[in-house]
């Protein structure tokens, strides 16, 4: 009789999203990386930790290249595999771009898991990608201690429609396309505290291609949007803040995803929750400890588009979200005043 192959979020010591080094280790890592700048052609580099680059080709293409791969959130390797690949191709649809092809990233404990296992989170990734209608056309692979996967995604985007995250305006509103929770409900699944409807919503959500973004490239009145992942929507919104040199409100009341502030309440969350905001609290005003903290800060494993739009233009843009089967809800707006973050009921 085969031994039973052990839960893959077991074998990692955190999963999705979370895995993300707090932003105050990036920054200490990165004090020595030499700047991007002398490069002409590089129209997005690392400056404004921007979620992806982008190279000029010519006048009317430029290339959007990115990298996104973390450890299992959930068990189902196929799952695993859908939802990583859908969170690297989010990096490029938030600049604005199309994508057109993907390279796996791969790195798995093969004395641990069978062949089929390893082979179902290709699959999964494979699907994301087929959604997307790219192929995934290659890729590496090695041997690890903790299951990996990921893609190195590449697009492209005309040189004229990049959307970065720092070209919010004074007056924009900013509209969120995915409820937040993500981090919430992966950590009650760990628990076993997860029921069938909250991983449905959980797998529904991470596994939503966020397509939408190719389609604000150029668009009117969309002056700037990023992805909500790693850092919450906290972090996020701190660095178009930054990017802006404006002061962003944010909602105390922003959209929930399932029982995640119910679980919040019981006591389930991630530690990459409290690393967020050791990282970055002190530019945050209005904000205390408690279940909407935790939210704000919760990392999000494939999370939604943060567009900063013109407010004339917010309701034709979300029924263009509607079209596009996603929603796109108000959180907040940019107004004048110092590179912060300030939360408002």
């Amino acid at each position: 009789m085969d031994t039973p192959e052990p839960r893959l979020t077991s074998l990692a010591h955190g999963g999705g999203c979370g895995c993300k080094l707090a932003p105050t280790v990036l920054q200490d890592i990165l004090k020595g990386v030499p700047q991007t700048a002398p490069f002409a052609d590089l129209m997005v580099g690392n400056e404004t930790s921007d979620d992806a680059a982008v190279w000029r080709l010519n006048d009317d293409q430029a290339l959007v290249a990115t990298t996104d791969f973390f450890m299992p959130m959930v068990d189902d390797p196929f799952h695993f595999g859908q939802i990583a690949a859908t969170n690297a191709l989010s990096d490029v649809y938030a600049m604005g771009g199309r994508p057109i092809l993907a390279l796996a990233i791969l790195g798995m404990p093969v004395n641990v898991l069978s062949p089929r296992t390893i082979g179902r989170v290709l699959q999964g990734g494979a699907a994301a990608c087929a959604a997307a209608g790219i192929p995934v056309a290659g890729g590496h692979s090695i041997d690890s201690v903790e299951p990996i996967y990921g893609l190195a995604v590449i697009g492209l985007v005309r040189p004229d429609q990049v959307l970065t995250n720092r070209g919010a305006r004074p007056g924009d509103v900013l509209l969120l396309t995915k409820s937040l929770g993500v981090g919430v409900l992966s950590a009650a699944f760990k628990q076993d505290r997860l029921d069938k409807e909250g991983y449905r919503l959980l797998k529904e959500t991470t596994t939503r291609l966020n397509s939408f973004g190719a389609e604000l490239a150029g668009r009117a009145g969309v002056h700037a949007v990023t992805d909500v992942t790693g850092f919450g929507l906290l972090g996020h919104a701190l660095e178009m803040a930054r990017g802006a040199g404006a002061t962003v409100e944010l909602t105390s009341r922003p959209p929930v995803l399932g029982d995640a502030l119910r679980l919040l309440e019981e006591g389930v969350r991630t530690g990459a929750s409290a690393r967020n905001w050791a990282a970055y609290g002190h530019e945050v005003d209005g904000l205390e400890a408690g279940v909407v903290r935790d939210l704000l800060t919760d990392p999000q494993t494939s999370g939604g588009l943060l567009i900063a739009v013109a407010e004339a233009e917010v309701s034709a843009l979300q029924a263009l979200a509607r079209i596009n089967g996603c929603g796109a809800l108000p959180v907040g707006r940019v107004v004048d005043g110092p590179a912060r973050v300030q939360v408002v009921a």
